[in-house]
């Protein structure tokens, strides 16, 4: 009896599938959409289906066949839930190829379900029609026509710098320029307690868990809850629950520093939305478009640090403000920290690839903590008087002699990445030119290819040469840039008394630890600290720039004395 009532529903039954894409050119939502539903209610009423349901999908391409509504739909077909299936064209139903066919071919047949396509005059219960393989060809064509386009234009406005994805967590679209960010200011203090906090020395899970013990919303909550939709994962049951996942990938964001990063992902066809990874080297940079929210200086020590960071904790969990900094002078692997199991007072670090613990190091260049702290901070306060007291010899020496050579050559590179650009920007207008003529039928399509096709291997020329112009250029300035943000970061600690983690993170790249060696009867323990921006550099032995006087008592009544490393 069930059976019978079951069929005798889906013999009323009619669904209509409603779909409306970006890619349509129709005049708006609910005029298409609603249009579709009147057309085909009223279809299906004249062809005798009294029940009627209706999936919708809107604003997704007919390229893909995974939409949500089309799912639901295919799912109950295959249920035997309708004797119909009504649709405005078979565009509608999708514009692969492929797939359509097949539905049309196969599925549909087999689960005896009839098709309409209003627009095409096609109805399966009228027999075979010849044109549909031809219209569902044409709707493949169409597709790919449009992906075609789109790719062109896209390529237009990321060579010329409009950003081509979403702003990020911390800024919104300018309301009066939509190609320009601003900052959004509450999301933006979150991002700056992020990055001020791992300066700090705290890693991602400990920033995670703070931001969570302080009730903030994570970046997917916080967009929610403004109505703005953004695809990602997080529970949205639980919206001040941040992982460490979420703190790596924000620390990892260069458009923070104000830049614009153009055609990082990519998409291998027009049919696979799927977006992949693009090499670093394809990556189009725009510096400085939009008000930074970090400091760029701040932000590449970050970025250095991360890539240090020793990925085995100690046994017992515990970091040290060195953690990270410090490498072994001969064989280039960290070292480890550890404290004295008889006196936990005594902390100290070793060599992580020492022969002794199964490594290939020959030494293990072992170096007491409060001799680092003290010698480090003695370093520190050394740098600072020699930067403000002696600026000329301070910039002189991190320069080099090299200087005016590299200014004169750094002049030549701008003047031809000016002409490369110029050209670049002449060649987006001939593109837009064609671009619009070809919409407006004055340029043919076998035309628009040729030209197109021309335009786009100069362009691809020029963009290799400007990547290499940048990188050379970029290469050039590092120098004198990257002097002047460090004597201002330098200035900050110029009265400084105690070692901080922020002060280390911002000032020193790193620290070759020496094995200690007898020298004239007395051991000496020899550091070479590289700073951030300069690396290495000799500070001369003059008042007010006194060596550190530091010996400590490291073992079994052994003094070690500490002794700068010559610059090599």
């Amino acid at each position: 009896m069930r059976k019978s009532n079951n069929k005798k529903t889906r013999d009323v039954t009619a669904f209509i599938y409603l779909r409306l894409s970006r890619d349509d050119n129709l005049e708006g939502e609910s005029y298409s959409i609603g249009n579709q539903k009147k057309l085909l209610t009223k279809a299906a009423k004249d062809l005798g289906y009294s029940n009627i349901v209706t999936f919708i999908d809107d604003g997704v391409s007919g390229v893909t066949m995974n939409r949500p509504g089309f799912n639901d739909m295919m799912q109950q077909l295959e249920e035997n839930r309708a004797a119909a299936l009504l649709v405005k064209d078979l565009s509608r139903l999708g514009r692969n190829y492929i797939e359509v066919g097949r539905l049309m071919e196969e599925f549909f047949p087999e689960h005896d379900i009839r098709l309409v396509a209003v627009s095409d005059n096609i109805d399966t219960d009228e027999g075979e029609n010849e044109m549909a393989p031809i219209r569902n060809l044409f709707n493949e064509w169409y597709a790919r026509d449009i992906s075609k386009k789109r790719r062109i234009s896209n390529k237009i406005k990321g060579n010329a710098g409009e950003p081509l994805g979403q702003p990020p967590y911390g800024y919104i679209k300018d309301p009066d320029n939509p190609k320009h960010w601003i900052i959004e200011e509450e999301a933006a203090s979150t991002v700056r307690r992020i990055f001020s906090m791992t300066l700090d020395g705290l890693g991602p899970e400990q920033i995670a868990a703070q931001l969570e013990r302080d009730g903030i919303l994570t970046p997917r909550a916080y967009w929610q809850q403004r109505g703005i939709k953004r695809p990602g994962k997080g529970d949205l049951d639980r919206p001040t629950k941040w992982g460490k996942t979420t703190i790596m990938q924000m620390l990892s964001i260069q458009e923070y520093c104000g830049d614009i990063l153009n055609f990082k992902t990519y998409s291998k066809s027009y049919k696979n939305k799927k977006r992949i990874d693009n090499d670093r080297e394809n990556w189009l940079v725009f510096k400085d478009v939009h008000e930074p929210i970090i400091d760029r200086v701040i932000w590449e020590q970050i970025q250095e640090k991360r890539g240090k960071i020793r990925k085995r904790k100690p046994k017992d969990g515990e970091r040290n403000i060195f953690s990270g900094l410090l490498v072994c002078a001969d064989c280039g692997h960290n070292l480890n920290y550890h404290f004295n199991q008889g006196n936990h007072d005594i902390k100290y670090f070793n060599c992580s690839n020492y022969r002794g613990n199964r490594g290939t190091c020959s030494s293990t260049h072992y170096i007491r903590v409060d001799f680092l702290e003290q010698v480090v901070l003695g370093e520190i306060k050394r740098l600072t008087k020699y930067a403000v007291h002696y600026e000329d010899q301070f910039l002189e020496a991190v320069m080099g002699s090299s200087q005016k050579s590299a200014e004169a050559e750094h002049k030549r590179k701008q003047k031809e990445l000016a002409a490369a650009q110029a050209r670049d920007n002449e060649l987006d207008g001939l593109f837009e030119r064609i671009y619009e003529d070809n919409l407006s039928g004055k340029l043919s399509d076998e035309r628009f290819a040729k030209m197109s096709q021309r335009y786009e291997a100069e362009q691809a020329e020029l963009s290799e040469k400007m990547k290499l112009l940048h990188h050379e250029i970029d290469k050039l300035s590092s120098s004198s840039v990257s002097t002047d943000l460090f004597l201002s970061t330098v200035r900050k600690y110029t009265r400084a008394k105690k070692l901080t983690p922020r002060m280390l993170n911002e000032l020193i790249n790193r620290i070759e630890v020496h094995q200690a060696e007898k020298i004239n009867g007395e051991w000496v323990q020899r550091l070479t600290i590289h700073y951030n921006c300069i690396g290495v550099l000799f500070i001369p032995d003059t008042e007010p720039l006194p060596v550190p006087n530091v010996t400590v008592n490291t073992r079994r009544g052994v003094y070690v004395t500490y002794e700068p490393a010559q610059n090599e």
